[in-house]
This record gives C-alpha cells, sequence and structure tokens, in this order.
C-alpha cells in the first residue's frame, strides 16, 4: 500500500514532521509512506486553478497516485493550520484527487490535549463535498505533551503511545482492505 503523508506544518523542526517520519521508519514493512512537503504550494487562486503551477500539479498527482492520505496535524488557535487549509484547498479544486480517497489523521503537540480541536476541523473538512474522503473511523491519535514523547532522533519513547499507534496502524490497514473490497464490488 502507497500511502502519501501530508504535514500541517512547515516548521523544519515540527514535532508533526518528527512523528510522520517517526511512522514512516516504523512501519516500512506494512506500507510505504512518502512525506510530501506543502511548504512551496502557492496561496490557492482560483484564477490559476485550472493552470495551476507545476509545484501543484505535482502535489495532485503524487496525492491521486496514493492508495491512502495520512493527515499529521498540529493545532493552531484551536484549528488547523493555515497551510494545510490551502493544501485541501487545492486538492478540493478541478480535478477533486481526494474525493473517495481513504485518509486518517494524527496529531502532536505539546499541550495536554494533542490536536483534539484542530482533527475534528480536518474530520469536517475531509467530508466537504471538494474532499470528500472518507476517514478511519474511532482511531483518534492524538499525542499530547509530545515533546516529553519522542526523543532526539525523532522516535516515540512513550510505550503506551507507541502501543496505541500499533493499533491504530493495524486497524486502518484493516479498514482501508474492507474499503478496496466495497468499491471493487460496486
Amino acid at each position: 500500500m502507497k500511502i502519501v503523508a501530508i504535514v500541517g506544518s512547515i516548521r523544519k523542526e515540527s514535532y508533526n514532521l518528527k512523528l510522520a517520519k517517526y511512522i514512516q521508519r516504523k512501519y516500512k514493512d506494512r506500507f510505504e509512506l512518502e512525506i510530501l512537503s506543502i511548504r512551496e504550494l502557492p496561496f490557492y487562486d482560483q484564477d490559476i486553478e485550472n493552470e495551476p503551477p507545476a509545484v501543484v500539479t505535482e502535489f495532485k498527482a503524487k496525492v491521486k497516485a496514493a492508495d491512502a492520505v495520512l493527515w499529521v496535524v498540529p493545532e493552531y488557535n484551536a484549528t488547523i493550520p493555515g497551510v494545510l487549509g490551502n493544501a485541501i484547498d487545492w486538492l478540493s479544486r478541478v480535478d477533486k484527487v481526494m474525493n473517495g480517497k481513504p485518509s486518517w489523521i494524527v496529531g502532536a503537540s505539546m499541550g495536554v490535549l494533542g490536536t483534539v480541536k484542530a482533527q475534528g476541523h480536518l474530520r469536517d473538512i475531509l467530508f466537504a463535498s471538494g474532499v470528500g474522503s472518507p476517514l478511519l473511523p474511532g482511531n483518534e491519535v492524538y499525542v499530547g505533551a509530545v515533546h516529553e514523547k519522542i526523543d532526539a532522533e525523532g522516535n516515540l519513547t512513550h510505550e503506551p503511545t507507541v502501543n496505541f499507534l500499533d493499533t491504530v496502524v493495524g486497524n486502518f490497514i484493516t479498514w482501508y482492505n474492507q474499503q478496496v473490497k466495497l468499491t471493487a464490488a460496486k
């Protein structure tokens, strides 16, 4: 299975980027994970949506070619970061490459609640008609106090969090395979 990860932070030392890289390393025997950068995406502009810059075309092509999307979302001001909303705007227009593409969400923050509010907002966005992405239900991954649960090499060290993530990854793979069977049966 080929999954692309879209990290909602463009900070070089982002905890969410570290979490995506950890997932990429830890589960490399279960799926291929490519982490896409949203740093260079221009602001969404309807005037150029039919002939977007190459960086947008490449980004959308990678998402379209993937079997699924892993959203790795920080929380800014109790919602998703603007750069993530911008990336979704590009994905939801013209060819709507997210339509029907399975997704799952994880997120980390230094706060106690992880990214609860941002993930709730992202769920609403993923269900919007321009996006239409089926989402793994009931497997919310909120890594709160991440700075105390990840080491200098970017490895999660908090055993309960690691065990929970193992469970969610297994649940996603099972759910994804069920989605594929349902789609094939139609």
